[in-house]
């Protein structure tokens, strides 16, 4: 049972191993795009491609979807990525129970975007678990981890890329122990436990009355989707690489201080962040000197501060 990119590695991998998938539950196609054609998920794509049958119920709980899966009869369901909830007549279907992938070191950041909320709360370290699924949210006993430094450069692409690759054969390792009845049962301390909640596109709201620090954290947490954003001369702008040139020194936020071919040096609440990689609305991402040349941008001017209060998925717990 999985929905997105992240999700396909783990279906080849079950299948690559010898593992018997007799099907690939999967979210219904949505549309997409200008056109707003529909268009089937990442696992519904590479499940057809290799000859695995698709379910696509449009709730968990209907009733033909369930009878469907009573008739095949799974001993074991891997969860990774559904993006649904599981309700208990699946939990209790299988012979080895429903197995949940979920990339953090549980129980820190349970819930739907565990990879940016890592970055975003400055975590060095981040990891990937295998769990027994349970009705609570990411609330199951563990069965492994395996853990992965976040470097300074990481965004939630490439630490999402490492993670199943540690993930991929934490999953048959699981597998293995469970079928030889060796799998730990290690029960999640709740007192320890943070939430990362759904991200939405307006969380990507740059507020320079922030810190550099933790904006350059928004705009590397928030890569590829949904994007961190600003607005520049009327214009949505997205930031798609940035760094922190000085984490000290106050003035007004927004305020461009320098700009050169290395960088757009912009003042935050706190420090400089300095752009590398910008997106005009409806253009293509360009280098600073590209975005300095086109729209004449100079020291002195200013990148727009979000209207009411301070915004942006800048922090996390």
């Amino acid at each position: 049972m999985g929905t997105p990119e992240f999700a396909v590695p783990f279906l080849d991998g079950l299948l690559d191993a010898g593992h018997d998938v007799v099907a690939a539950v999967t979210q219904p196609d949505r549309p997409r795009g200008r056109g707003m054609r529909l268009e089937p998920p990442p696992v519904k794509v590479r499940a057809e491609a290799r000859g695995v049958p698709v379910l696509q119920p449009a709730s968990t709980r209907d009733p033909d979807f369930l009878a469907a899966m009573r008739r095949l009869a799974p001993e074991v369901i891997v969860v990774v990525a559904y993006g649904r909830i599981v309700p208990r007549e699946l939990l209790e279907l299988p012979r080895y129970g429903c197995i949940n992938v979920h990339p953090s070191l549980l129980p820190r950041h349970r819930g739907a975007s565990p990879i940016p909320a890592a970055i975003l709360a400055g975590d060095e370290v981040t990891g990937i678990s295998t769990m027994y699924l349970s009705e609570g949210l990411d609330e199951g006993d563990v069965i492994l981890q395996a853990r992965l430094p976040i470097g300074p450069d990481d965004t939630a692409a490439t630490v999402a890329q490492r993670l199943i690759e540690l993930g991929v054969p934490l999953l048959l390792e699981t597998l293995a122990l469970l079928e030889a009845g060796r799998a730990p049962r290690i029960p999640q301390d709740p007192a320890r436990a943070t939430y990362a909640p759904r991200l939405k596109k307006e969380d990507g709201a740059v507020d320079w009355r922030r810190d550099a620090v933790s904006l350059d954290r928004l705009v590397r947490a928030f890569h590829p989707s949904p994007g961190a954003y600003t607005r520049f001369q009327g214009r949505r702008v997205r930031i798609l690489k940035a760094a922190v040139k000085d984490a000290s020194g106050s003035g007004a936020p927004g305020v461009v201080v320098a700009a050169s071919p290395e960088g757009i040096s912009v003042q935050t609440g706190q420090g400089v962040l300095q752009l590398l990689e910008l997106q005009p609305e409806n253009g293509r991402p360009m280098g600073a000197q590209d975005f300095i040349n086109g729209y004449r941008l100079r020291p002195g001017m200013r990148f727009e501060l979000p209207s009411g209060p301070s915004e942006g998925a800048g922090t996390a717990p």
